[in-house]
């Protein structure tokens, strides 16, 4: 008998291993974070099921799913062995249905103890719109603003190192959220995956209360901030981080020129969508000291021309806001902020679950009417 268990009661368990039998395709459209694909069926065997099922009849679907999964189950139970050791093993396909079920009996068989997710992926989706569809996240948001270069997302990373509660948007959406936002980058997430790391980053702030966060528009590159998130930011503690000119300029360097290359050739095309604001002619000369890799020069005046005009921070303390906090030395500014967070009325003060457990099930009736082949 095939151990059931809800994705809520997975997701507070510790030493777990998520596996998602799901094929390639769907596993890269969005899965549960920290999950590992191991695929029962490829992208082409699972369209051939699908056809099989539509065009001939669900009987056949079947026997065509045995024959793809068969070969497979010797080096499928190796892969989910070797990735078990001692956690516990949390099966799940699409809708928690004859992919999960079948892999979980054999592997049950041979003798590898797992948990099947009762309502598949989609009970996970399930979990996160029940987390996101609301006005506003519970947490009281903490919220960081600055001009381009003073150095907050460097200041959320050593926050996060001390434990304090983090909703870092652009390391999860791997997009600094302007026009250079890729460079030095790897690919982003899917809008799913986005989603499904906010939610992981705030459950695991709800006993402390608070979620600090950088200040954001509601597009990071391509993903967008849920609405819950973004309201949560207008009614949270403003706080203000400022620096020198001079010393956002190094940061700035360090963080976009470095490697053999410089990155100049996606520096230079990063700029040339800015001829709109700054004129084909400025960004014509910006491209050429690029070239020449004259950084000192190119970046003092995009900040002074193009981004600190367009997001108008200070540059020294303002009692507009909550806090204001010098980031010449970071070490110095984590001190003071996390001082101040701790502090906080709301911090400590646990808030209610956001995904409540009623909309995360799937009962064995509702798996088997929308998953009843392998596909």
């Amino acid at each position: 008998m095939v151990k059931e268990i809800t994705i809520t009661d997975a997701l507070q368990m510790e030493g777990v291993c998520f596996v998602d039998v799901r094929s390639e395709g769907e596993f890269a459209e969005g899965s549960i974070p920290g999950a590992v694909n191991v695929p029962l069926f490829t992208n082409e065997e699972r369209a051939k099921i699908g056809t099989t099922y539509k065009q001939v009849g669900p009987e056949e679907a079947k026997r065509l799913g045995l024959e793809f999964a068969s070969p497979k189950l010797s080096g499928l139970f190796n892969k989910i062995a070797d990735i078990a050791k001692e956690k516990k093993v949390f099966l799940y396909c699409w809708r928690g249905g004859m992919r999960s079920k079948y892999t979980a009996s054999i592997l049950n068989a041979l003798g590898l103890p797992v948990y099947r997710i009762q309502g598949g992926y989609k009970a996970y989706r399930r979990f996160v719109h029940r987390y996101l569809d609301r006005e506003t996240i519970p947490h009281k948001s903490i919220v960081l603003h600055g001009l381009t270069g003073v150095g907050k997302t460097i200041v959320l990373q050593k926050l996060q190192e001390r434990l304090l509660p983090v909703l870092d948007l652009e390391t999860i959406a791997r997009h600094r959220g302007s026009a250079y936002g890729k460079i030095g980058l790897p690919d982003s997430p899917s809008q799913k995956d986005f989603e499904a790391q906010i939610v992981q980053a705030l459950v695991a702030a709800e006993d402390q209360g608070v979620i600090i966060v950088e200040c954001e528009s509601r597009r990071l590159g391509k993903l967008i901030v849920p609405p819950a998130v973004m309201n949560s930011m207008v009614r949270g503690y403003r706080v203000l981080l400022y620096a020198s000119l001079q010393t956002r300029v190094e940061r700035i360097l360090r963080e976009y020129t470095d490697g053999s290359d410089h990155n100049i050739e996606r520096l230079q095309f990063s700029t040339s969508l800015l001829k709109k604001s700054l004129g084909a002619k400025v960004v014509e000369d910006l491209n050429k000291k690029i070239a020449e890799k004259r950084f000192t020069e190119v970046i003092p005046y995009l900040l002074t021309h193009y981004y600190d005009p367009l997001y108008k921070y200070p540059d020294r303390p303002s009692e507009d806001y909550d806090l204001s906090v010098d980031c010449e030395d970071l070490d110095s500014a984590v001190n003071q902020l996390a001082q101040w967070v701790t502090t906080r009325p709301e911090y400590g003060v646990p808030v209610e679950n956001g995904g409540e457990s009623y909309a995360n099930r799937g009962s064995l009736e509702e798996c088997e009417d929308q998953e009843g082949v392998f596909f």
